[in-house]
């Protein structure tokens, strides 16, 4: 079991992509499987796009300098979305809000002024509970289009009051 007692942010490489790509979240969860890096790579997607990757995305290493995750610092207009990810096997094991608040601080870090928000699946309650844990609140509740289909999201804002 790898569990992390400190977490690092570093640039994200397209190796980091390859591994991501072969990550398999079980049902539930499987929504957040990424397709092949073949498939991402040819309709230049995501953080198959290099530029898209060196100005958005980050990985998340632990003490070992092992791959336990990823951020999308999504830019919007005062507001830096938080799009991320957690290895499978990190997954359950109490980690998330640690997880989240070092994404927050690297947020801050790079935009000090805006508002940090993220959308999560409303159906993804261990998420949801891991968010609430690192300083979020959930501020409206939605539905809009995914990967997967039309799906009730939740806006969830840093340091907000709950809606």
């Amino acid at each position: 079991m790898t569990l992390a007692t400190s977490w690092r942010v570093r640039p994200f490489t397209e190796t980091d992509g390859k591994a991501i790509c072969t990550w398999s979240y079980p049902a539930p969860y499987s929504v957040y499987n990424w397709p092949s890096w073949e498939e991402l790579s040819a309709r230049a997607e995501e953080f198959a796009d290099p530029d898209i990757r060196e100005k958005q995305y980050a990985a998340i290493v632990n003490e070992r300098d092992e791959l336990c995750g990823f951020v999308q610092f999504f830019p919007l207009t005062g507001v830096t979305r938080l799009g991320l990810g957690i290895r499978p096997d990190l997954c359950g094991q109490g980690l998330g809000p640690s997880y989240v608040e070092c994404l927050v601080a690297e947020a801050r870090r790079r935009n000090p002024g805006n508002e940090i928000d993220l959308e999560v699946l409303v159906r993804n309650e261990r998420a949801i509970k891991a968010y609430i844990r690192a300083g979020f609140a959930v501020t409206d509740t939605y539905e809009r289009m995914t990967p997967t289909g039309m799906a009730m999201m939740h806006c969830m804002v840093h340091g907000a009051e709950p809606a």
